[in-house]
C-alpha cells in the first residue's frame, strides 16, 4: 500500500512539473500582454492610471497590508489586495472612473 502510495505521489509531481514547465511561457506572454494592453488604455485615456487609483484605495484601506494589484482588461478594472489578521479584503475599482465597485 505504502509503494502505491509513493508512486502515486511522484506520477502525481511529474505531471505537474510537465505542466507548469508546458504553461510557463503562456502565461508569461500573457502577462506581458495584458500589461501592453494596460499601457495602451492608459495612453489613450481610457482607463486611470494604477498608481493613481492605488493612492486613493490605500488611504481607505488604513491599518491592512497592501499586498498588490492586478488590472482585469476584459471589465476594465483594477482589483486591490489586502491583509489584516490573516483576512484577505479585495478592493474592486473601475478603471475608467476610479469609482470603489466592491470591496469583499
Amino acid at each position: 500500500m505504502e509503494r502505491s502510495i509513493g508512486k502515486s505521489l511522484l506520477l502525481g509531481a511529474a505531471i505537474a512539473g510537465a505542466v507548469a514547465a508546458g504553461c510557463g511561457p503562456a502565461r508569461a506572454a500573457t502577462g506581458e500582454d495584458a500589461q501592453a494592453q494596460l499601457r495602451r488604455e492608459i495612453r489613450a485615456g481610457n482607463v486611470r492610471p494604477p498608481r493613481e487609483v492605488e493612492a486613493r484605495v490605500i488611504a481607505m484601506m488604513a491599518g491592512m497590508q497592501y499586498l498588490g494589484p492586478e488590472y482585469d482588461s476584459v471589465a476594465m478594472a483594477y482589483r486591490f489586495k489586502f491583509i489584516r489578521d490573516g483576512r484577505v479584503v479585495f478592493v474592486d475599482v473601475d478603471a475608467r472612473t476610479g469609482q470603489v465597485l466592491d470591496r469583499r
